[in-house]
């Protein structure tokens, strides 16, 4: 026959044995079903699995099984980790004391860039904003962030990490645009941090992205550089002004509630001495009716009593005192008391 095996034939194979290769290849089989059958979900993950693309199952923590050759995938989507997203520069050596890449590292460069006609600083680009008054800020912020959702944050986002950049950089613009510079740089820091975590979760929670925001927190806020130094002796007047109403304030506090209590003061003893005044007329003008009763009843014994009153009344301011009879014809030439008491003795 023609095609019958020769061994003297160079070009003749002896037949396939399939036999003798059939255990390999099913053990081989077996291996690369073993190797694709089995995964592992770390304690901070959820395992998402696919069949031929599709969603099938959410697996917890743990070693799980699935179907081989490709037929279903797995992929592991951390949930409990916190992730942090920065804006305005970049933590180049993270650490107990982090070193940072910020604006002031790519001023230099950035203005090279201008001059050659290459684009500018891109730190810059996203953290340069307008307030509501009309000024810039340099706004520097972080974004901590979880995945709250597995399923959501695989299916639903294409890019989500890209995605949750662009919204945040556009809700801050959004929240910076509604409050004045000093509420930026000092008093409204918190509120605008608020305002800019709640609104991002509104968005995302609209676009149905499985995350979570747990911190919107501004770090340093700033004039650009062009502006500082302006905007430093801005300020500086602003402190000066806010010095001299406070000291306006401290005197105002320190001399009106004295003036007001001092006039209390002089309004309450004029009531008193309204009130003394008063009540010593309708006395006398009491007394003065008693006595006239009394007159009326005994005219001659209230007139001796006036009389004696009266006198009394006037004796202790008297100096010198003469006592005369009524019944003495003439005077006797008395000594001068006074004049010898005043020389020392009586001549």
């Amino acid at each position: 026959m023609a095609n019958a095996y020769s061994p003297q034939s160079p070009f003749n194979f002896p037949p396939f044995k399939w036999a003798a290769v059939a255990p390999v290849l099913v053990l081989l089989a077996a291996l690369a079903a073993a190797g694709s059958l089995f995964y592992q979900v770390d304690q901070d993950e959820a395992g998402v699995v696919q069949r031929f693309g599709r969603y099938i199952r959410t697996t917890p923590p743990g070693l799980h099984t699935k179907l081989p050759f490709g037929i279903e995938t797995s992929q592991n989507i951390k949930t409990t980790h916190v992730f942090k997203e920065e804006f305005g520069f970049r933590t180049a050596v993270p650490g107990i004391r982090s070193i940072y890449e910020n604006d002031e590292g790519f001023a230099m460069q950035r203005r090279q860039n201008v001059y050659r006609g290459a684009g500018g600083d891109p730190f810059l680009d996203e953290s340069l904003m307008l307030t509501g008054d009309l000024n810039t800020a340099v706004v520097q912020w972080i974004v901590q962030y979880r995945i709250k959702d597995p399923v959501m944050f695989a299916f639903q986002i294409r890019n989500p990490r890209d995605m949750l950049r662009n919204i945040s950089e556009a809700v801050m613009r959004l929240v910076i645009g509604d409050h004045t510079i000093n509420e930026v740089l000092t008093a409204g820091r918190e509120e605008i941090q608020y305002e800019a975590s709640a609104k991002l979760q509104s968005i995302l929670d609209e676009y149905q992205a499985g995350i979570e925001i747990l911190n919107v927190i501004l770090q340093d806020v700033n004039p650009p550089d062009e502006v500082k130094p302006s905007f430093n002796e801005v300020n500086e007047a602003r402190q000066e002004k806010e010095k001299l109403i406070n000291q306006a304030w401290e005197e105002y506090n320190r001399v009106i509630p004295k003036a007001k209590g001092q006039a209390e003061q002089q309004m309450r003893e004029a009531e008193g001495y309204k009130l003394d005044k008063i009540n010593r007329a309708l006395g006398d003008a009491e007394r003065f009716l008693m006595t006239l009763e009394a007159y009326k009843k005994a005219p001659v014994v209230t007139r001796k009593r006036l009389y004696l009153e009266t006198f009394e009344a006037l004796m202790p301011g008297l100096e010198s005192k003469w006592v005369l009879d009524e019944n003495q014809k003439s005077l006797l030439p008395f000594l001068n008391l006074d004049g010898a008491k005043k020389d020392g003795g009586v001549q």
